[in-house]
């Protein structure tokens, strides 16, 4: 007899194009892009899937906003 694990199936990451990153975290893409270029990185770097297009998992979206929320909170205490 077999048994099948009750393991639900990973969800598929969404990606992100540019247009929604910027109406997602309020940022314009010039913002968005010089952040990219610090050292180290001040924003999640993008994917690269053409020649000529790129994307952002939306977790990293994500995990960047609550970093900030929670600096945000931090600052605030301080």
């Amino acid at each position: 007899m077999q048994t099948q694990a009750n393991t639900p199936a990973p969800s598929p990451e969404t990606l992100l194009r540019l247009p929604a990153v910027v109406a997602r975290v309020g940022l314009q893409k010039s913002a968005i892009y010089e952040m990219m270029n610090r050292k180290p990185p001040a924003f999640p770097r993008a994917l690269k899937i053409s020649r000529r297009a790129v994307v952002w998992p939306a977790s990293s979206i994500e995990k960047w906003i609550g970093e900030r929320i929670a600096a945000a909170g931090t600052e605030a205490q301080s």
